[in-house]
């Protein structure tokens, strides 16, 4: 029994070259995730600068469309806020409301409010439900979104037959009103709806678009779409573009008070479903298969010695010299008992080794000495654990010794 631990250690520690080649994989993975997640977000940035912003010249900004309107007389006016598009709504001016769906539903009653009987226009840009329902009572915006963005008139209203092709594909609406104008019809749903005002002196109107491609600055020139922007935003001498914003508290109540989850895009629960289903089939590919155990053969011979050593170290690490203790007399003791006659059974009981143990020697007569040593306490440190295993040699040999 050896009791040296100072040799060099056996242990093989992974160099850097086998750490590269075993993490690469995973490295790469989170650079290509990393970038697409900078690239993604650098698209969305752009897209959403200005956008339908009547001061920006950006390609998805609308000051082509103001500039052409200052050329006919109409003069537009930004405002960020519902109380200023509130007090704007008159019979001469057209307010345009280029992202209902930002309002809570507290501020689009409000606002409906405000330019109900007030003999203007009012125009909604791609609206969705129940946007729509509370902003223009009586449309309904249809779930699928229309698959040609370039449609055909197909009505009445002057401006639209005028104006021709345009590209209004976008959101869809059906109306209960039976005089409103419904154009620009994608599978028989409209793109662009014109509600006359019933009560007043019947000059106002609420218009809805699908889509906000006509007021583009890089759509303006394409297909009828100026002509029809121009004819829809200039009736008016007045143009009033309101960019909601969610800063803007004015005339939210307490049913409008969001939680976290009302915050979340749409369809996060069923994309959050979905990874965890992925997770799922990824375990079970990559568990391990139930079944009776198989013994394998270790890829490379192991010395005992290397084992021996291993362990000792990992004793030593963690102090635990009474286990180290415990280890070599119950080895000490397993090996001892087939040499005096005891059963094996009955090894680590004092009451059958030590006086069998006590007739095969010749020196060790005191049963007291084979009991604390066999059966004592732990070594308080180093030295005397290195002790210990030393007289338990000399036992074992004393033993063997014919």
């Amino acid at each position: 029994m050896t009791t040296e631990a100072t040799p060099p250690s056996t242990a093989a520690s992974p160099s850097a070259r086998q750490v590269w080649t075993r993490t690469r994989g995973i490295a790469l993975a989170l650079v290509v995730l990393l970038a697409a997640a900078v690239a993604i977000a650098t698209i969305r940035s752009d897209a959403r600068h200005g956008t339908l912003d009547p001061r920006s010249a950006d390609r998805q900004g609308s000051r082509a469309v103001a500039e052409l309107l200052a050329d006919r007389g109409v003069d537009t006016t930004v405002v960020t806020k519902l109380d200023e598009a509130r007090a704007a709504a008159d019979a001469d001016t057209t307010l345009l409301v280029a992202a209902p769906d930002l309002l809570t539903p507290g501020q689009q009653r409000a606002l409906r409010t405000a330019t109900t009987g007030a003999a203007g226009r009012t125009v909604l840009v791609a609206p969705g439900s129940p946007s729509v329902e509370r902003l223009a009572p009586g449309v309904t915006a249809d779930p699928a979104n229309s698959f040609d963005s370039t449609l055909s008139p197909e009505c009445a209203l002057p401006a639209a037959r005028r104006a021709g092709t345009a590209e209004t594909g976008g959101m869809r609406y059906t109306t209960t009103h039976l005089d409103a104008d419904e154009c620009y019809p994608s599978d028989r749903l409209a793109t662009l709806l014109r509600i006359p005002e019933t009560g007043g002196d019947g000059t106002g109107d609420t218009v809805v678009i699908g889509a906000p491609d006509i007021l583009l600055n890089d759509r303006l020139d394409k297909q009828g779409n100026a002509s029809l922007a121009l004819q829809l935003l200039g009736s008016r001498p007045h143009l009033v573009w309101y960019l909601p914003t969610l800063s803007d508290t004015a005339a939210a109540d307490e049913d409008d008070q969001r939680g976290f989850f009302d915050l979340l895009p749409s369809g996060w629960l069923w994309g959050t479903l979905q990874l965890f289903v992925a997770a799922a089939v990824a375990a079970l590919w990559r568990a391990r298969r139930l079944g009776p155990l198989v013994p394998e053969n270790l890829p490379v011979a192991i010395r005992a010695s290397e084992t021996v050593e291993g362990r000792a170290r990992l004793y030593r690490k963690a102090n635990a010299r009474d286990r180290a203790a415990t280890a070599l007399r119950s080895t000490t003791r397993i090996r001892l008992a087939p040499l005096v006659g005891v059963p094996l059974t009955q090894a680590h009981t004092p009451e059958a080794l030590l006086p069998a143990l006590s007739a095969h020697l010749h020196r060790h007569g005191d049963g007291q000495t084979l009991h604390t040593l066999l059966f004592g306490p732990p070594p308080g440190d180093d030295a005397a654990l290195v002790s210990l295993a030393d007289q338990l040699d000399a036992l074992e040999r004393e033993v063997r010794r014919p």
